[in-house]
């Protein structure tokens, strides 16, 4: 029996082309082979464990998303739930990598101390001359026609932190409706139609997911200088991307075929809309995350 006669063994036949399962089947043991070796090395040299445990919980999003799209490409009946799994995650990852940032500035209170002393240097520097308002954040176009600069301080980092946390209970509560919707045949997802939750909910998460990754750019432009040492731009920047680029692209193919724009062999191929962006999220450069998480406690060991 082939690997892909076995696929449909375990999880039922459908009609997903023998191609992508196995060019995706690649790339998933790629994923997971990389990712399982990095969380073994951090748990081999646990010695940090308040930077290390978000660690694991940001890099296990690598496999999360591997494995669930791939079952779900297999077996598309059950994309909804996988999905839906799949993004609840997102949300936890993206807790666990703020977690992380803040880990590595001391935890919450040394880096409360952090915001206090910035913000307070902001104001003896108003006092003086031409002086830069160092401690305040201002708001780049068009949020600086919303919202008034803001004063680093205790404030700031709780603003940061209920950002963050607003889209893991915004994306888990509408994950269970979700689900509702889907038991009734109301949740079409993909479908942007009045009668459909799909595109209600695509909005409402639109809307917190920006505010989220919004509230992650100001506490970096805030805690760059401090967080240095970790290079914290390049993981800032593959994470953003690995969020919010995922969202989007399913928003876009599932534009792009209600409008009946998905004309490619692919496209064509695999016939779901759904199958479409889990074959795309199984062979993407969601793997390039792994090296900026590379254990670094136990080469440090080494050199001690």
């Amino acid at each position: 029996m082939g690997i892909v006669e076995l696929v449909y063994e375990m999880f039922g036949a459908y009609p997903t082309p023998s191609w992508a399962l196995v060019a995706a089947g690649i790339f998933v043991l790629t994923s997971l082979s990389l990712s399982m070796f990095l969380i073994f090395e951090h748990l081999s040299s646990y010695k940090n464990p308040e930077e290390q445990k978000f660690l694991i919980g940001v890099i296990l999003m690598v496999p999360c998303y591997a494995v669930e799209s791939y079952v779900s490409l297999v077996n598309p009946s059950i994309s909804v739930d996988c999905g839906i799994l799949r993004d609840s995650y997102e949300a936890f990852a993206m807790y666990c990598f703020g977690r992380y940032l803040v880990a590595c500035m001391g935890g919450e209170e040394r880096t409360i101390e952090f915001m206090k002393r910035q913000g307070g240097s902001s104001y003896h520097a108003s006092l003086l001359p031409n002086a830069s308002e160092k401690g305040v954040i201002k708001h780049p176009f068009p949020m600086n026609y919303i919202l008034k600069p803001w004063k680093l301080g205790e404030w700031f980092y709780q603003v940061i932190k209920f950002g963050i946390v607003q889209y893991m209970i915004i994306k888990t509560l509408t994950a269970i409706l979700a689900v509702f919707l889907e038991a009734f045949g109301l949740y079409c997802e993909g479908e942007f139609k009045w009668s459909c939750g799909y595109p209600y909910m695509a909005v409402v998460l639109n809307f917190s997911q920006s505010w989220a990754l919004y509230c992650l750019i100001q506490f970096y432009a805030a805690t760059k200088d401090e967080l240095e040492h970790i290079k914290p731009l390049a993981k800032f920047l593959v994470f953003k991307s690995i969020v919010f680029l995922t969202w989007w692209q399913g928003v876009a193919i599932a534009l792009l075929y209600s409008l009946g724009l998905f004309k490619s062999p692919i496209a064509q191929g695999l016939q779901f809309k759904t199958s479409i962006q889990d074959f795309i999220i199984c062979i993407e450069h969601r793997w390039a995350l792994l090296p900026l998480f590379t254990c670094t406690y136990s080469l440090q060991s080494h050199m001690n």
